[in-house]
């Protein structure tokens, strides 16, 4: 794919350079790297490849550093220190992804995007998870979202009102199922508060109005979601799960005893004589079973 790159750092001008694979900066931070640059300069130099031109100009592919190269560019520099690798226009797109995803930082946004750019390139939902390093189950999910036309839950991720996962939960649930989901969210602690009321007046709008930003009329209303019911039906299901456990408890012991009183009477001489007399040589396989210790007394 690349070659090792050469760490001499070159001076490069900036109109030779290409973005091959362009994002949005966050304004505020990136005023703090225009304002680290005029004042103490460039710490890290950018990355860039060498593209085959058969110009007298050498051209470049940015592959990371679209953040500096742009302060420079506002800070009216002309030329800024560059690392050159040798790499495929295609090598350079990946490693640029790559480099995004890595960062601590990258909004969910960015992620849809990028992942989706991807797709675009004809990378399989296998292939994108082994490059990135995220679960094919994730990788499916959010070009989901993107395919099906989601653009309410997007817009919503984009403004940072819910997690991602939380919109991919959404998008997958149909009628009774989308409280199920909210309360679930709940319950992980990922929506609470203001986020938990703001998830569920996006949900509603989505099934009275649907998938796209722009409204549809008609279509039959859907019946309202209160953060009440929600915190409700959470107490509920724990309260169901607790049951569950403890009459699972209860069985558990019962069966237990039954056992110990089985064996107890199948030590008799006398009754095993009294079975064999009327045919009842043979238990079943469930019984036996738990005489050979393969049962809740093993």
């Amino acid at each position: 794919m690349t070659k090792a790159p050469n760490e001499k750092v070159h001076l490069i001008p900036i109109d030779r350079i290409r973005v091959v694979n362009p994002r949005e900066r966050n304004v505020r931070k990136f005023r703090d790297i225009v304002d680290s640059i005029s004042h103490v300069g460039l710490k890290r130099p950018i990355t860039v490849a060498r593209v085959a031109n058969n110009g007298a100009e050498e051209h470049f592919d940015l592959v990371c550093g679209q953040g500096r190269l742009e302060a420079f560019k506002l800070l009216d520099q002309t030329e800024i220190p560059a690392v050159i690798i040798e790499a495929s226009e295609e090598d350079c797109f990946l490693m640029s992804l790559v480099e995004n995803l890595a960062r601590r930082q990258h909004s969910s946004l960015e992620l849809m995007r990028d992942l989706g750019a991807l797709s675009d390139r004809g990378y399989s939902v296998i292939q994108i998870g082994e490059k990135t390093g995220l679960s094919r189950e994730y990788v499916h999910s959010i070009l989901d979202l993107m395919k099906n036309g989601e653009e309410r839950l997007i817009a919503a991720v984009e403004r940072n009102q819910i997690p991602i996962t939380v919109a991919m939960d959404i998008a997958s649930c149909e009628g009774n199922e989308l409280q199920e989901a909210l309360t679930d969210a709940y319950a992980r602690n990922e929506l609470r508060g203001t986020r938990l009321k703001t998830a569920m007046r996006i949900a509603q709008t989505r099934q009275r109005r649907g998938k796209a930003l722009k409204a549809q009329k008609g279509g039959p209303r859907q019946r309202k979601i209160s953060a009440r019911a929600m915190v409700r039906a959470y107490k509920q299901e724990t309260e169901r799960q607790r049951a569950m456990i403890m009459k699972a408890d209860i069985t558990e012991r019962r069966l237990l005893f039954i056992v110990s009183a089985l064996k107890e009477v199948f030590n008799d001489e006398n009754f095993v004589t009294l079975l064999r007399a009327e045919g009842l040589e043979t238990l079943p396989r469930q019984i036996a079973d738990l005489f050979h210790n393969k049962g809740p007394d093993s």
